[in-house]
């Protein structure tokens, strides 16, 4: 079996690495780069990328991925359904699908899926679940489609060997938009409790220095697997906190009036890392950032002289 011509859309931490699992395995990987940042061009390359107009890349690839902060995902899909239908006569694949792996609501998956109807386009719905892949570790795209496109979904599935772990949703009712409900469930839960403690540090913080160290010195008595996980993922959320402003938004959709607005909640508090971030990196403060970098690096220390 010949190596697929995939395109990776865009190259950032997690499309470059997976990108990069393809060409390692011998195909070719084709990425549009208009309007990116020149740290994004250098993972492109790193990764064996190769940067096409997307007419090109609609002409060229067998199977596009879609991996994209969840506000550009309906847009490049729309992009990319016009480039394909100027580009058709010089399609060289007798089968053109497109993936969706972004962390959308069922809802924003199941417009883009409208958007490629009778277009030649296939369709299928994935969510990642997990990190960008590295040695030894590799994240799970769980993929659902339609019934009729169950041949669909097995050729996505296909790409297990050429480095994707790829887990497909099947059984009575499963179609486009489960993949993405199960991301939204699993990312509702493990980056919803990232912003609930990183919420009540900041709360506990505005009160008094001293109020947050209570909270700090509590938590190792009585709730150590929390205080420990904060240690993990509150560094880990700063940088993408951009990136989860639009996924909290999605799961709000997802989860509906009412208990929705958890997360539309959880939205704010990203924006409000974000600006903190902005705010640091301009010299202007950032005190928020610096509160909760603070507090892990104060937890590392209680946890350290608790062992």
């Amino acid at each position: 079996m010949s190596a697929p011509t995939l395109a990776v859309v865009a190259a950032g931490a997690m499309g470059a690495a997976v990108a990069r699992r393809f060409t390692v395995a011998g195909c070719t990987v084709l990425t549009n780069l208009d309007g990116r940042s020149a740290a994004t061009r250098a993972r492109a390359v790193a990764a064996g990328m190769h940067d096409v107009p997307l007419p090109e890349l609609a002409a060229r690839a067998d199977w596009v991925l879609s991996i994209l902060p969840p506000s550009e995902a309906l847009a490049f899909a729309t992009r990319y359904r016009d480039a394909h239908v100027r580009a058709e006569s010089k399609i060289r694949s007798a089968k053109v699908a497109f993936a969706d792996c972004n962390a959308v609501s069922p809802e924003t998956a199941k417009k883009i899926a409208v958007l490629f109807a009778g277009s030649g386009i296939g369709f299928v719905d994935a969510g990642i679940i997990g990190g960008p892949p590295r040695d030894g570790y590799d994240p799970v795209f769980y993929a659902s489609a339609e019934l009729e496109d169950a041949e669909l979904l097995e050729s996505f599935a296909g790409l297990s060997k050429w480095g994707l772990k790829v887990s497909p949703l099947t059984g009575e009712g499963v179609g486009v938009g489960d993949a993405s409900a199960l991301k939204m469930s699993y990312a509702g839960i493990t980056k919803g409790l990232t912003g609930l403690c990183s919420t009540m540090i900041l709360a506990a913080h505005a009160s008094s220095p001293a109020t947050a160290q209570a909270l700090l010195n509590e938590l190792n008595a009585s709730q150590p697997a929390i205080l420990q996980r904060i240690t993990r993922t509150i560094p880990d959320m700063l940088p993408k906190a951009y990136r989860w402003v639009g996924e909290m938004k999605e799961i709000s959709a997802f989860v509906g009036a009412g208990e929705g607005e958890i997360h539309q909640g959880l939205a704010h508090l990203y924006e409000r890392v974000e600006r903190s971030l902005k705010e640091e990196q301009e010299g202007g403060g950032g005190q928020d950032v610096k509160a909760l970098r603070g507090f892990v690096d104060d937890a590392k220390k209680v946890i350290e002289r608790s062992k």
